[in-house]
Parts: structure tokens; C-alpha cells; sequence
């Protein structure tokens, strides 16, 4: 069974290890931790979020964060979503961004959870678009250098009324 926990700093080495190259980190990264390869002490910035690791049977999965981009929490925002590539496509980043708002509605009582993936990350978009998030047309695309290419970001969120669609599917 899925389970979300409060990120440990003695995970940082399993997650990090999970970026074998400069793509796959900057994925996930955005650059926002540093360059390729990120060290432990780079990393150690996520404490500074509320960090959380997705186990299962004891094993880490997966991680992510949140942040509140303003005062209250009336907004939580999504990050550094990353899942064990020898786990991926098999429903687990699916499963633990269930638990993730989960968290955020019903702890928090945030009204909407947002994010941002890159264009080029197409198996995660779809992933966040099969749990619910939908696309939101900004005004202006907000777009990275990365690697000397122009890496272009979709805005995504998704609001409370989730839980009462998914409530069934978390459980499950």
C-alpha cells in the first residue's frame, strides 16, 4: 500500500539517484536546485518546503513537495515530482499525487492545487492530467533555458471539488 511521509533528509541519496542524466533532472528540477549533478547540500533546499516521500512495503517510490505561493493556504502549489523510473508507467505518480491532495484538501483545506511541467515532459502531464488537473491558459508562457534549448511550462491546477469525484480511487 501507498503511504505519504514527511521527506528525511537520509533519502535525499535514494532520490537523487534516480536522475542518471541531465534530461531526466532538469525534468523534474527545473534547474531550481542547481546544475546537474545536484549534490546532497543543494538538495537539502526541499526542507525548506513541506517534503514528502511516497513509500511503499518500506521502499521510497516517490517525492514531491509543496509550497503555499502566497500567505494562506487557500493555494498549494505541487513540485520536484519525482518517481522511481524503474516504477514509472505503473500507476505510482498517479497514486501518490492522489495522496498529495489528499493532504491538500483535507488537512490543509487549500480550495486549489497547481503546477507547472514542461512540455517536453509529456508522460508526466498526462499523468497529471489523469488525476484531475486541467490546463490553465495564461497570459504569458512562462519558458526556462535549458541545456541551451528553450524549455516551454504548461500551467496546471486543480480544485477542491476533486475529492468528491476521487475520494473512491484514493482508497482504493
Amino acid at each position: 500500500m501507498l503511504r505519504l511521509k514527511p521527506y528525511n533528509i537520509n533519502e535525499a541519496d535514494v532520490i537523487l539517484s534516480w536522475s542518471k542524466d541531465k534530461i531526466a533532472f532538469y525534468k523534474w528540477s527545473a534547474g531550481i536546485l542547481g546544475e546537474y549533478p545536484i549534490t546532497k547540500e543543494k538538495f537539502d533546499f526541499v526542507n525548506n518546503l513541506m517534503a514528502f516521500t511516497a513509500i511503499e512495503d518500506d521502499e521510497i517510490v516517490g517525492f514531491f513537495t509543496m509550497r503555499r505561493p502566497s500567505e494562506n493556504f487557500d493555494e498549494l502549489r505541487f513540485g520536484f515530482v519525482v518517481v522511481d523510473p524503474s516504477r514509472r508507467g505503473k500507476g505510482y505518480g498517479k497514486r501518490m499525487l492522489q495522496l498529495g491532495l489528499k493532504f491538500a484538501f483535507e488537512i490543509y483545506g487549500a480550495k486549489k492545487v497547481s503546477l507547472s511541467v514542461f512540455e517536453n515532459n509529456e508522460s508526466a502531464y498526462f499523468c497529471y492530467k489523469s488525476v484531475g488537473f486541467n490546463d490553465v491558459i495564461l497570459d504569458k508562457t512562462e519558458i526556462y533555458y535549458v541545456l541551451g534549448e528553450k524549455w516551454k511550462c504548461k500551467e496546471m491546477m486543480i480544485e477542491n471539488r476533486w475529492l468528491s469525484v476521487c475520494r473512491n480511487e484514493i482508497i482504493k
